[in-house]
């Protein structure tokens, strides 16, 4: 399948734009890495499948130490993990791995990139990810990215022989081993050659690894001693590493700083094999570019003579240094005479790209000059002005002068101001709002597998490219430098200081629907609340479109007058025609000032990235099931995050969130179950404590529900009342046949009667992290496993123990409920109804 590229183009750029500053850092150390890194004509690719599987010591070392332009292909966002700090899954997660990508990034020096894929949970083998991923876009877009980003070196994670484990992990090797050749292919995804060119890396490795049992390495391989330090950073790679690293929050990944040598081990798969350097057989010096001998004499001398202590003494010898570069290119007849499509592809173009950014870059960290463009307020609807403040310093002695800015290709505004030391200046600007700022991978419905890109060209990109900008115009030394800065909104917190968070920019009102998952067990209404926020001076209408099979009054809301920053209600009565069982899904629709919408709003805030917005559908899920309950009031005890307290407040259950006084020293008797959050034995420290507790209450006639933990890491293995293992055991595909192995267990007939359509329509899995070695004291009512592998009973264990039951399953109820799965409701609305004796 060929991929269609749209006419418009934007350029491969990946933004690296600091969580705490538009600005790059201008401190001396920074000075001097980058000195150091203009004279490295040469670049590596690290690929993996997810967020947390690159080598961030490696990674490190390439950037930092050896000062190659460094990059990691992540093939997915991490959208189909598990979040440890709260309960965002899916698509959402994948937005906040990105931001930890991205942060770890800034830390180690290299770059981020992404393709289409989706993590869609875990995969047993590549066969099942490349089918869900659909093999052919994405292998485009890894091509893509190896035909702008030209690595010399390519470096794979896993191996294609299956010791990575995952499916993804074995999937991104195989896709990693087809680009090496097809991004030097003109016939294969020839629609990309308007824009790059083709491109052949001198060599694939696999980088050897050495985890828990599986050691991939051995001492024939070629290795590299990345454990080094680093004076002008003060930290040696093993401390870096675990800098970045522990960015990975969502998964818990904080890591000890490592210090002294340490090796990283690699075997080639295709191409030359390297003796005695990564980089053997490339010149990563000026000598690979006509004329760059030079060029290299110059930088040299522009080292030679630096000064820390006057970094502005060397702006001058820079700007002359950018002027001879260009004119270089200017005077290469040799280039001139060629087709404009061929001087694009040449590896000089590409160099001359990347140094001259570097180097101007370079030039305005030396003058001490600081800029910035940031929005006055931090949201605006699509159609209004935006309101930027401009702002721009000359800390140095360099006289410099400020020409005028431009935004996008559009020059909106002259400034002809000299920059005098230390004088702070201002300017204003209106812009239009034209886009609503929403992610480009979430602007179209996505398949299991991958995203819908509506622009190939964005492939690659960790944000959008075509965030609203300004270009500044200055003249340094008679030499025209334009700089590129993302207008961004910035306010003080008390707590906090000076933020930065991305400008918002929003349609004119948004409608979100209060719950996302109706659940209906009769035909009587339910009252579907929306709230809505306009974002402008707006008049129009709400309505919810009409449902076939389901009834809704009224037919629209009209509002009027609403003013930019207005919230308000409204309310819609809806109800099932019959008592089915059925899906639905419910769209609110927004008529705001002649035009139409259906987009919600979302938000996400940790203190460890930036501030995300996003803009989702205006969405329900409608589900009418045959449900019956029993019982009403359920203690909750936290893990590491889900939303079961929500969905079982949708279906009527008065929910109560236990804390630990209330755990030791309340009467547990009064609730019908107490049901334990996903991963609560890994993450809840005094969990080893309360257990002896929990098992009291059931022995007293109660009913504790353990859903899944994960082997490692557990704070007890006293889990139940009775001995069992959990083991990394799962089933992967969420339509795997289960079997019904004791179906007269009160958990499959009380109140509900389980049948095997209960486990119709589940998504993503059945379930992770089986029990094992189960006492049989315990009853496994259920059997099921994925294609090829044998049968496992390890899902669901039910005991009774003295007067009560005790509960542990490893069914991903917690996927299953907030998404409105009608059989996974009725299995867990049993697991809480132990049967009155």
């Amino acid at each position: 399948m060929k991929r269609l590229l749209p006419l418009t183009f934007t350029l491969l750029i990946v933004c690296s734009r600091a969580f705490s500053q538009t600005a790059p850092p201008s401190d001396i150390g920074s000075i001097k890495q980058n000195l150091k890194k203009l004279n490295v004509l040469g670049s590596v690719l690290y690929i993996a499948a997810h967020p947390d599987d690159e080598n961030t010591r490696l990674l490190g070392y390439l950037a930092q130490e050896k000062h190659y332009r460094t990059g990691y292909l992540s093939l997915t966002r991490g959208d189909g993990g598990q979040n440890l700090i709260g309960t965002e899954q899916g698509e959402l997660l994948g937005l906040i791995r990105t931001q930890e990508l991205l942060a770890a990034r800034r830390v180690d020096g290299a770059e981020q990139f992404f393709s289409r894929a989706n993590d869609f949970g875990f995969s047993k083998n590549p066969e099942e990810t490349l089918k869900f991923w659909d093999k052919d876009k994405v292998l485009g877009d890894m091509v893509w990215v190896i035909r702008n980003f030209r690595p010399d070196v390519m470096i794979c994670r896993f191996p294609t022989t299956g010791e990575g484990g995952h499916g993804n992990h074995t999937a991104s090797a195989i896709l990693a081993q087809e680009a090496f050749s097809a991004a030097a292919d003109p016939k294969r995804y020839p629609e990309q050659l308007k824009y790059a060119g083709v491109w052949q890396a001198k060599r694939l490795l696999w980088n050897t690894f050495s985890f828990g049992s599986v050691n991939t390495t051995s001492p024939d391989q070629f290795k590299i001693n990345v454990g080094g330090y680093n004076p002008i950073l003060g930290k040696s790679y093993g401390e870096i590493a675990a800098e970045s690293r522990s960015n990975h929050k969502t998964q818990g990944f904080g890591s000890a700083r490592q210090r002294g040598d340490a090796f990283e081990y690699f075997k080639t798969i295709l191409g030359d094999a390297p003796k005695t350097d990564l980089m053997d057989g490339v010149d990563v010096t000026w000598n690979r570019i006509p004329f760059g001998a030079g060029i290299a004499t110059k930088l040299n001398a522009i080292n030679k003579a630096f000064n820390s202590d006057a970094p502005q003494a060397s702006v001058k010898s820079l700007v002359d240094l950018l002027g001879d570069i260009d004119q270089t290119v200017a005077t290469n007849k040799a280039f001139q005479t060629v087709r404009l499509t061929e001087v694009a592809n040449s590896s000089y173009d590409y160099w001359h790209k990347q140094k001259t950014k570097e180097l101007k870059d370079l030039i305005a960290q030396c003058a001490g000059l600081w800029f910035e463009a940031y929005a006055k307020e931090p949201v605006y609807a699509v159609g209004d002005k935006i309101d930027v403040q401009l702002q721009a310093i000359n800390n140095g002695e360099i006289p410099i002068k400020l020409f005028g800015f431009e935004n996008s290709d559009t020059f909106i505004g002259h400034a002809d101001s000299t920059l005098k030391k230390g004088e702070l200046k201002n300017w204003g600007y209106t812009l239009p709002a034209e886009r609503v700022s929403q992610p480009y991978w979430l602007e179209s419905p996505r398949s299991l597998g991958s995203y819908a890109i509506n622009d190939d060209k964005k492939v690659g990109n960790p944000e959008n490219p075509d965030a609203p900008a300004i270009w500044f115009s200055f003249n340094i030394y008679g030499k025209t430098l334009r700089y590129k800065r993302v207008i961004d909104y910035k306010y003080v917190d008390p707590a906090r200081g000076e933020i930065y968070q991305p400008l918002e920019i929003t349609p004119p009102v948004t409608a979100n629907i209060a719950e996302k998952v109706y659940i209906f067990n009769s035909t009587q209404p339910q009252t579907v609340q929306l709230k809505l926020k306009s974002f402008t001076n707006v008049s129009g209408s709400i309505n919810l479109k009409p449902v076939n099979g389901w009834k809704i009054s009224p037919a629209k809301i009209d509002f009027s007058n609403k003013q930019k920053g207005d919230e308000w209600a409204a309310a819609f009565s809806i109800a099932p025609n019959d008592t089915k069982t059925s899906t639905a899904q419910l769209q609110a629709e927004v008529i705001a000032n002649g035009k139409t919408s259906s987009q919600s709003i979302l938000d996400i805030r940790y203190n460890h990235i930036p501030a995300i917005t996003i803009f989702p559908p205006a969405e329900a899920k409608l589900v009418s099931i045959d449900l019956k309950t029993a019982g009403k009031k359920i203690g909750y005890i936290p893990g590491a995050g889900d939303l079961i307290p929500e969905s079982l407040r949708e279906v009527g259950y008065d929910m109560h969130i236990l804390n630990e006084n209330e755990i030791a020293n309340s009467d547990l008797s009064a609730y019908d179950a107490i049901v334990l959050g996903v991963r609560a034995f890994n993450v809840n420290q005094r969990i080893a404590y309360q257990q002896p507790r929990l098992m009291e209450y059931v022995k007293n006639g109660g009913n504790v529900v353990v859903q899944y933990n994960v082997n490692n890491g557990l704070v007890t293995r006293d889990i139940g009342p009775y001995p069992f293992n959990i083991v990394n055991q799962r089933v992967t595909e969420e339509d795997a046949k289960v079997t019904l192995t004791d179906q007269q267990n009160p958990a499959l007939n009380y109140p509900n009667k389980i049948t095997d359509a209960d486990f119709n329509g589940w998504i993503q899995e059945r379930g992770l992290y089986f029990a094992d070695n189960i006492d049989n004291k315990y009853a496994t009512p259920l059997q099921m496993n994925d294609t090829g592998m044998a049968p496992n009973k390890g899902s669901l264990l039910v005991t009774n123990y003295g007067k009560g039951r005790f509960v542990y399953t490893s069914l991903a109820f917690f996927r299953e409920l907030p998404a409105g799965v009608p059989g996974a409701y009725r299995l867990f609305i049993n697991l809480l109804s132990k049967p009155k004796n």
